[in-house]
């Protein structure tokens, strides 16, 4: 059986411009997201999937160093770009995560990925319900969803976020958190006070830590939750949502 992890990156976010090539202990954003993700027990491979545009170079560059596949592709359609991604490959299974999420943790992409394969599902995920913190979303889907998604696909907002045509058409798989308080938690970066919050995290922690652990961290110290706990979860999204009624 053949796993594989792709992550999209980009420099070109319009709220944090270059936020993945911001350092922490010398190390990208990216660098540490990617080096976590090493740690799975369960991926074989692992491909960043950044666009063709000259500006995201620094990316090609950084998957170089990091010793892992890039594949490079449309910007705006980022279904397209996953999918030409995982096509070489012939992969049984997809784990799609994102650069944004730098502490990822690989044992619960490793207990999403066993999901998977142990239940009769296309796609299962720990997002359907929001119960862990924003910044641990692990993805999982065979390759034939992924290219049914992909040929069948129509609404930008389908084509943009990659699994939206998954979760309204195939048989889903959600996995809970034992606390719905996690879902308080922000540990993601798509604006400058994220990475405040992730440089909080991992100067009082490391770069190693579990995911409990920083949860923990961020619930019980004000300081740290206050500085990021008034943004939106999924508000790229929420505007894709809208632009295809524009559209």
């Amino acid at each position: 059986m053949k796993i594989i992890a792709i992550t999209q990156a980009r420099t070109g976010s319009t709220r944090f411009p270059d936020k993945i090539m911001n350092k922490i202990e010398d190390e990208t954003l990216l660098s540490i997201h990617i080096n976590r993700i090493k740690q799975s027990k369960k991926i074989d491979s692992i491909i960043i999937a950044t666009t063709n545009k000259k500006k995201d170079d620094i990316i090609e560059l950084e998957s170089n160093k990091l010793n892992v596949s890039c594949y490079r592709g449309n910007e705006e359609d980022v279904l397209d770009r996953f999918y030409q991604a995982a096509k070489p490959y012939n992969p049984d299974f997809v784990v799609r995560l994102t650069s944004d999420c730098p502490l990822i943790d690989s044992s619960l992409i490793d207990m999403i990925i066993e999901a998977t394969v142990n239940s009769n599902v296309d796609y299962c995920s720990n997002t359907l319900i929001e119960s862990y913190p924003d910044g641990q979303d692990v993805e999982v889907f065979s390759f034939n969803s992924l290219k049914k998604a992909w040929e069948d696909s129509v609404l930008l907002s389908d084509r943009e976020h990659v699994t939206p045509y998954m979760k309204k058409n195939f048989k889903v798989l959600n996995i809970h958190s034992n606390n719905m308080k996690f879902n308080k938690v922000r540990m993601t970066v798509d604006e400058p006070t994220d990475f405040v919050v992730i440089k909080k995290l991992v100067d009082k922690l490391g770069l190693n830590e579990k995911w409990e652990n920083y949860t923990n961290l961020y619930l019980n110290d004000k300081s740290i939750s206050n500085t990021n706990n008034s943004i939106i979860r999924n508000e790229g999204y929420i505007k894709s949502i809208k632009n295809d009624l524009i559209n």
